[in-house]
């Protein structure tokens, strides 16, 4: 996948069209992504994209440019500058690029929100079992039908923080890959033999996933399945 960043709306872009050649065979590829079912990293990337170009055209005539020495005012004791034309000119060129560009990579975030939503409608978390007060660690069983597998996970809720925010984020654990052919067990005794042997967890949350889907479990499923489960947990 070709990546896009607002770098590549700066440099080179006095050739124009070739310039919107490029951002042209970028968004494609990020659709392309889409339309194979792969929904991250090329969703959240173009989400993030869209959210700096945004920024960019909001700020723009915040940016101080590097400027020229024109004169001496010897009588008031200061120096005279002004900003190069060129510099000027690359800024607009920009801007008009990012104008053109923005509506393009709006369609292709609405792609890929339409093959999110389609996902999380297959998508059903379950109970298993009796479930205790504390649920922000414990397991969680789900489904790859691409290989035919079932991944044991165990996972955690953590706190992450920025300059001005905190988050949560669920971090996952691969304990063990099932044979969906050698799968003789129900859920709950999944979860039974998880007790016997991690006892640091003697009555822990217990949750699978149901989905019928055969999409790429690392790129589609397990991401928008982890979302779809911190919502169950904190709704």
């Amino acid at each position: 996948m070709n990546s896009l960043r607002v770098e590549s709306f700066f440099i080179g872009s006095r050739d124009v069209e070739r310039k919107q050649y490029e951002v042209l065979q970028g968004l494609k590829s990020y659709t392309d992504e889409f339309h194979h079912n792969r929904l991250y990293p090329a969703l959240s990337e173009l989400i993030e994209l869209y959210n700096a170009l945004q920024d960019f055209l909001q700020k723009k005539n915040d940016f101080k440019l590097p400027q020229n020495l024109k004169d001496v005012d010897l009588e008031n004791k200061h120096l005279v500058f002004e900003s190069p034309d060129q510099a000027n000119d690359e800024i607009e060129r920009a801007v008009d690029l990012i104008a053109w560009a923005i509506p393009m990579v709006a369609r292709g975030i609405d792609e890929g929100k339409e093959v999110y939503n389609f996902v999380e409608e297959h998508i059903a978390i379950e109970e298993v079992g009796i479930m205790p007060m504390y649920k922000e660690e414990g397991y969680w069983f789900v489904p790859d039908h691409t290989v035919s597998v079932l991944h044991l996970l165990r996972y955690k809720v953590s706190l992450f923080s920025s300059t001005s925010e905190r988050f949560r984020t669920l971090q996952t654990q691969v304990l063990e890959s099932i044979a969906r052919s050698f799968i003789t067990q129900t859920p709950e005794s999944l979860k039974l033999d998880l007790i016997e042997r991690y006892q640091d967890l003697p009555n822990p949350a217990t949750y699978a996933c149901e989905t019928d889907l055969e999409f790429p479990f690392a790129a589609t499923i397990l991401p928008v399945a982890k979302r779809k489960l911190m919502s169950h947990l904190f709704s």
